[in-house]
């Protein structure tokens, strides 16, 4: 009765004869196609795929590269060649403009393989990916901010890398951006005669980036504003320290006639906090401990 059961359900199926037959068969490809046979392809030899990838770097095709260098750690994980193709992708990415893959490669990077020699060039390549997307002073800083403290982390990392010399060339760079920044909108401030929000533009630049070309000039606008909300003992104390520093400052001429129009001449108060930012500062990008 079963096997009678089961035909039954069978000719049900197939309708009335051949057609309904086929319709079934043809939801199992294979069954017409007896010479089919499932392909297994084999992954490349490691070295061969990383020796492709730095061809590819050598043409130009830091696409291509990525492509290869990245397929090591899919094809071979937890290896060696994992590993070089990691940081290969990230110069890959880095050399083809691609700033954020080579940030986010060289932070796996630094996450999976910190203390190996190639640590502080991954370091490297994500400061410089930041410093290199650096804009104009009249738009946001946030990456020439973000340059900065990953150059001073791989100072502080790294102190015998061969990369810190160029990196603290660049702190000095991204923070004189930072300092330009600070002081453009010190002036817009200043110029509406919003004396208390221009002083704490200028008074970043001095206490942070004191070491930048536009110090002088914070240090005049500082007596700018003092003076003109009748803060007098500051304004005569950032005359001072800008005279005591930079004497030949044009910007110190300007602050001496300022101060002396207002029947004052520089003197510096050495409990000021102008007086103390000059004190015991370290140059940018010099380790504090």
């Amino acid at each position: 009765m079963k096997g009678a059961a089961a035909r039954a359900l069978i000719l049900g199926v197939c309708g009335l004869g051949l057609a309904g037959c086929e319709s079934l068969s043809s939801l199992n490809p294979f069954e017409k196609d007896t010479s089919y046979k499932p392909e297994i392809v084999s992954n490349a030899p490691a070295e061969e795929i990383y020796n492709d990838g730095l061809a590819r770097v050598q043409k130009g095709d830091f696409d291509g590269a990525v492509t290869k260098f990245s397929s090591l750690d899919k094809q071979y994980p937890y290896t060696d060649w994992a590993r070089k193709g990691l940081i290969m992708e990230a110069y890959a990415n880095y050399e083809g403009g691609f700033y954020d893959e080579a940030i986010t490669a060289s932070r796996r990077y630094l996450q999976s393989y910190p203390n190996t020699s190639d640590a502080a060039y991954a370091q490297y390549l994500l400061a410089s990916s930041y410093y290199d997307q650096i804009p104009d002073i009249t738009r946001d800083q946030e990456k020439s901010e973000r340059a900065v403290l990953a150059l001073q982390e791989l100072i502080q990392r790294y102190p015998n890398s061969e990369y810190v010399s160029d990196a603290r060339k660049k702190i000095q760079v991204a923070s004189d951006q930072l300092a330009g920044k600070e002081l453009e909108v010190g002036r817009f401030y200043l110029q509406k005669r919003n004396y208390a929000g221009a002083i704490n533009r200028f008074r970043n630049v001095v206490a942070r980036y004191q070491t930048t070309r536009h110090v002088e000039e914070a240090l005049q606008r500082l007596t700018e504003a003092y003076m003109a909300m009748g803060i007098v003992n500051e304004a005569q104390t950032a005359a001072a320290v800008l005279g005591h520093n930079f004497p030949d400052s044009p910007w110190y001429k300007d602050a001496h006639a300022l101060l002396t129009k207002g029947g004052v001449e520089p003197r510096e108060d050495s409990q000021s906090w102008i007086s103390k930012a000059f004190r015991g500062v370290p140059q940018v990008g010099q380790r504090t401990g």
